[in-house]
Formats: structure tokens, C-alpha cells, sequence
């Protein structure tokens, strides 16, 4: 824990050093003290007893130290820490340290931006405080407001250095002889259920949609960062960061699956930073393919590129043949959004050999790829094609590529009954075939279909896409009795209502 904070004797001071001429009135804690309409009395009591819930014991603040830091001292942590937390919940919206004049102003890196410093200490407190904002500003309301997309040299240059060897590079850095004789309090069958747990989350969310169990996500890793913040073996460290990486990167894809954004690049960001720290090559290969899927989505395959050609170069010696295969996948979506027909099919074919090494992998996958089963292949191929179609001016060719598999992805979907959300999807992805081949009747029973599921499935993502899908059967195929009715039930079924996270 942090520095000292007492009644100026026994405990020793919470100041950091200043001269009295350097000290002035804090009059941006005072405004937020008075409108809290707490007395110096209670504020001081709120301290303590939430500075005892984080294990700070040695902290006894008083009434004259809360004065002391209204006339413009300033405590050393965890008090400006706890100071933002209670003030953050006392007003419902994000109260910074910043905003509360206790450090000089700055852009939190939390919030904004993507170029964060690649050490472990930084990462666990960014994730900390990310993920702390995050549930404050879920259950008021407001979350992601505060955030701005990074995209082009901005996002693709700091995430190059997840490259780049240094003290923070997992199984390269020296050993520590001290932290080997740490002893922490996580037993191996507690880290094993923090992993399990993870394993249950990813399952709900592929069978329930993001928006159900997001916060429980973004709760779990703020546990486990506070955990991280504790002394613990280098054994320890490595697996909790990896499950803190794990846990990031759901919290972001669940994130990207409701819509928001901003919220889910921070969180994938963040979960690239952890996956280093835990020397995990292949699971950071993992992080940069779902933003670079979300690239895709955002209409940017050439950052989308840049980020597969990152993860692939970075895990091209350590990766499974079926993380490999969901990488020439992803790949393969990139080139077709850019309109590379050449290079799409390469990487398709590349996805499809490399899949089939797959069962004479000696080792067994990682839970966070065992959802790349054949149907998710086909379903990534399809849309590749598909994709190209509508790049290409609708062209009937590559949808007919696209056509059989994903047929085919539809199938395995409907007889896997568990990846709910990814059938809805794959039977959009159909339907948008038959409008490329304009048979409009086919493709409304598949919609209907698709609407059937998206009522059960807490998905944004799911959707936006069954809304675009009818909006191209509108403006293509408008007098269709079939398109009116699906028109209508789309409007009774499926309104347009901001998703609850």
C-alpha cells in the first residue's frame, strides 16, 4: 500500500513535502467537499473505514487533517485514491484524483489514447483504474463517454512495441530472487477456479450475447488487478496477468458486441499489455485479431491488416495450427474489404490447410481459441467472399463462392445449439448472400430466423446487422410482400432501444 496518512504523529504524515509558500487552498477539493454536504467529521470516518477494506490499517485521518488537505496538502496514496472512489460514488459520475486538485492536471492515459507505458506495475494500475471507472459509469449511465477511438499511426505504431524485448517481455526478463520467496495468498485451486471462471464467462457470452454478463466480467478483472497489486511468486504474477489478459479481452470483445467502442479498444489495449507481462505470445496474437476485427467493422481493413500482420509475425513460432488459422481468417477478411481479391483467396486457402493440422497438434488449444471450430471457419470464409461481393459492386461470382460455405456454417451452427450469437450472425450472413443473388424471399425467412434468436441474444452487433440486412432488402426489393411484413415485424420485434450494460 501506499504511503502514510495519520493524525500528524505515531502514523507519520500524509503530506508530501512543500514549503508553506508553495502551499494554496485546494479549492477543487473544497468544491466537491461542500457540495457533497458531508462534515470534515464524516469524511474523515469514510476514509478510514474504506482505507481498512483495502488492508491500509496503519491510516488514521482525523478532522484536522481533512482541514489540512482543504488548505491545500497533499496526501500521499491510497488517500487520493479512496478520496476519488468515495467522491465518485457519493456523485454517481467519475471523480478523478485530477479533478479533485490533488495532482497536477494531466490526461489520464486510462481514458484517453492508446500509447501506455509497456511495464507490468503501469499495466495493473491502468487496468485497475479502467476497470473501476468502467463500473462506475455502467450503473450511472454514462459509460464510455469519455473515450475517443484511436485508428491509423496512432494505434498501430504503440502496439508494434508489443514486439519489443524488454524487462516486461514475460519468460525473457531476469529472475527475481525475492519474488520466489514472496509468499502470496492464492492457493493453486484458486487459481484455478479464477481461470475456470473465465472459461464460464466466455461460454455465456457466446451463448447469451455481450450485453448480459459484461459487468460481471469487468468486476472479476478488477479483482484480479487488486490482486496483482499484492506480493505474490513470479509464478503467480505471470498467471494472474494472464488471466487478467483474458478477462481484458473478453471485457472488450463484450464491449465491441454492444456497441461501445471506444470502451472495448481500451479494454483490448489493456489486455495486449497484460498477455506480454505473462509472456504469452499466443493469447497476445489473440488480443490484436479481435481489434483488428473490430477495425473491420469500424471500415478500416488496412489497420485491421496491420494488426493481423503484428499478431502473426509475433506468434508465427508458438501458435497452435489453429490460432494460425484463425489468423489467415482474419487476414483474409482485411484483403477483402480492401478489395485484394488475390490476396483474400490466398489467405483463405492458408485458413483452410492450416485448420486441418489442427486434431495433430500435440498440445491441447487454450480455452480462448477453442471457439474457432469448423463452423467458425466457414462462417469467416463466407463472409470473406461476401464481403469482396459487395467491394467488388455486388458481384454475383464471389457470391457464389460465398454461398455453399456459408450454407454449410449455418448447419454446424444450428446442430452446435451453444454459440447462439454466431448462428444469428452466420444466418444474416446468409441472408445477405440471397440479396446479392437477389433472391429476396430466401432471405427474409433467414432474417426471421435470425430476429428469433437476436430476441434471446443481448448482442448490438447482431442487431445492427439484422437492421442493415432489411434496410438492403427495403431499398432493393421495397414492394416484395415478403420485405413489408419483415419490414413491420422488424419494427414490433426488434425496436431500436439503448442496450443496458
Amino acid at each position: 500500500m501506499g504511503g502514510n496518512s495519520g493524525s500528524g504523529t505515531g502514523a507519520g504524515s500524509a503530506a508530501q513535502s512543500s514549503s508553506p509558500a508553495d502551499k494554496r487552498p485546494n479549492e477543487l477539493l473544497t468544491s466537491w467537499f461542500v457540495r457533497s454536504g458531508w462534515s470534515k467529521g464524516e469524511l474523515a470516518r469514510q476514509v478510514n473505514r474504506r482505507a481498512r477494506q483495502l488492508g491500509a490499517n496503519h491510516i488514521s485521518t482525523d478532522t484536522s487533517r481533512v482541514r489540512r488537505w482543504l488548505d491545500g496538502e497533499n496526501p500521499r496514496e491510497p488517500i487520493p485514491r479512496i478520496l476519488s472512489e468515495l467522491f465518485s460514488e457519493r456523485f454517481g459520475c467519475v471523480v478523478s484524483v485530477e479533478d479533485l486538485g490533488l495532482r497536477a492536471a494531466r490526461q489520464s492515459p486510462s481514458t484517453t489514447g492508446v500509447d501506455l507505458p509497456w511495464t507490468g506495475p503501469q499495466t495493473v494500475a491502468l487496468l485497475s483504474e479502467f476497470s473501476r471507472s468502467d463500473l462506475m459509469l455502467a450503473r450511472r449511465g454514462f459509460l464510455g463517454s469519455s473515450l475517443a477511438l484511436s485508428a491509423g499511426p496512432s494505434l498501430i505504431e504503440p502496439m508494434q512495441r508489443w514486439l519489443v524485448p524488454g524487462p516486461a517481455a514475460g519468460p525473457h526478463r531476469e529472475p527475481d530472487p525475492a519474488a520466489s520467496r514472496r509468499v502470496g495468498r492464492l492457493s493453486r485451486p484458486e487459481l484455478d477456479l479464477l481461470e475456470s471462471t473465465t472459461a464460464m464467462f466466455r461460454q455465456w457470452d457466446a451463448q447469451c450475447g455481450g450485453g448480459l454478463r459484461r459487468k460481471a466480467v469487468v468486476g472479476q478483472l478488477h479483482e484480479v488487478t487488486d490482486l496483482l497489486q499484492e506480493p505474490q511468486p513470479e509464478t503467480t504474477t505471470r498467471k494472474l496477468f494472464k488471466v487478467a489478459a483474458e478477462l481484458a479481452e473478453l471485457a472488450g470483445w463484450m464491449s465491441y458486441d454492444v456497441g461501445l467502442q471506444p470502451s472495448a479498444q481500451k479494454y483490448f489495449v489493456l489486455a495486449l499489455h497484460a498477455a506480454k507481462e505473462a509472456g504469452d505470445k499466443p493469447l497476445g496474437s489473440y488480443v490484436l485479431s479481435s481489434m483488428s476485427r473490430q477495425m473491420i467493422h469500424l471500415g478500416r481493413p488496412e489497420d485491421a491488416l496491420e494488426l493481423i500482420h503484428l499478431a502473426q509475425y509475433g506468434s508465427r513460432d508458438c501458435a497452435s495450427p489453429r490460432t494460425l488459422s484463425m489468423l489467415y481468417a482474419m487476414e483474409a477478411r482485411a484483403y477483402a474489404n480492401m478489395g485484394q481479391p488475390g490476396k483474400c483467396k490466398r489467405a483463405v486457402r492458408m485458413a483452410e490447410d492450416t485448420f486441418a493440422e489442427a486434431d495433430e497438434w500435440d498440445e491441447p488449444d487454450p480455452d480462448w481459441i477453442r471457439f474457432f471450430s469448423e463452423a467458425e471457419l466457414y462462417g469467416e470464409n463466407s463472409h470473406s467472399y461476401r464481403d469482396l461481393a459487395y467491394v467488388a459492386g455486388r458481384s454475383p461470382t464471389y457470391a457464389s463462392l460465398a454461398e455453399p460455405l456459408m450454407q454449410r456454417a449455418v448447419e454446424l451452427f444450428s446442430e452446435d445449439g451453444e454459440h447462439q450469437r454466431s448462428y444469428a450472425l452466420n444466418l444474416v450472413g446468409m441472408a445477405t448472400v440471397h440479396l446479392l443473388r437477389r433472391e429476396p424471399e430466401q432471405s427474409t425467412v433467414l432474417v426471421e430466423q435470425a430476429m428469433h434468436i437476436a430476441k434471446k441474444v443481448r448482442s448490438e452487433r447482431v442487431n445492427t446487422r439484422i437492421r442493415k440486412t432489411v434496410d438492403t432488402a427495403v431499398r432493393d426489393f421495397g414492394d416484395l410482400a415478403e420485405v413489408v411484413h419483415l419490414t413491420d415485424k422488424l419494427a414490433v420485434e426488434l425496436p431500436e432501444t439503448a442496450e443496458a450494460v
